[in-house]
């Protein structure tokens, strides 16, 4: 049996990242529970950060492709927003390099309030460069939201200071003179896309909390714009702001 306490083990597993570490063999064959426990978590964790390590590689392989294939940029692409009743859609460009390896980054959706925030300040930090457009209601109302989206992600392109060699696009082709490789459920596929669908719902989340301030009654920190129960009461209650898009139903309806 070891001599080392419960929690000095536990202390001592929390800097070991491999399952093969010469120090779980020697602690196996104490047959206190409380070592057994924290040797079965201990192995749980590893397997999680082992799955999550292969994931990201996986979600990698488009990138690595096209830079094995010559490219010295390739930027990923994604949308957020071409739903909601009120506010923009944000579009993102992100170019990372191979040294990247925030684990984390995957399809925003999957991800909750507090990982997104802080995956999106370290994506901006380390991405070798992250680009954001954003077409408003009027536009949108104007071009109609798929135009409207694919106006803005070519902006977010031409923006970037490196030309890309190559885009990986969620779902939405460009007319733009770039190779490009369109994916659906790009965020879940590509490792760039999702860095930028990460980028694009944080800066739009925060937008739509700042017009919560400015119009209140909405809900619009809440429901993002989108037409939940609490929205659709403010429209009938308020009608319609300037950042609602006239060209969604129900909308009209509310326009004094």
């Amino acid at each position: 049996m070891s001599k080392e306490t419960i929690s000095q083990i536990k202390e001592h597993l929390q800097k070991i990242n491999q399952l093969d570490d010469p120090y779980i063999q020697l602690i196996s064959a104490d047959s206190r529970k409380g070592v057994q426990t924290a040797i079965g978590q201990f192995k749980r964790r590893i397997i999680r950060q082992q799955e999550a390590q292969a994931a990201f590689k996986n979600r990698f392989k488009y990138e690595k492709h096209y830079w094995q294939s010559g490219c010295k940029y390739v930027a990923g692409m994604d949308e957020v927003g071409r739903g909601p009743l009120a506010g923009p859609v944000v579009t993102c460009a992100v170019i990372l390099n191979a040294d990247f390896n925030l684990v984390g980054v995957t399809d925003s959706k999957q991800l909750t309030r507090h990982e997104r925030e802080n995956l999106y300040l370290k994506i901006v930090d380390e991405a070798e460069e992250v680009s954001i457009a954003v077409n408003d209601a009027p536009v949108i109302d104007k071009l109609n939201i798929y135009a409207a989206t694919q106006d803005a992600m070519i902006r977010a392109v031409n923006q970037l200071h490196h030309r890309p060699d190559h885009l990986i696009v969620d779902a939405v082709p460009l007319k733009i003179n770039i190779p490009q490789t369109t994916l659906i459920k790009g965020d879940q596929k590509s490792i760039s896309v999702a860095a930028a669908s990460i980028v694009a719902k944080e800066y739009r989340d925060h937008l739509m909390r700042d017009y919560d301030y400015v119009y209140p009654g909405y809900g619009f920190a809440q429901n993002m714009g989108y037409g939940t129960k609490e929205h659709l009461m403010g429209l009938e209650s308020l009608g319609a702001t300037p950042i609602h898009r006239r060209s969604f139903n129900p909308v009209p309806k509310y326009l004094k």
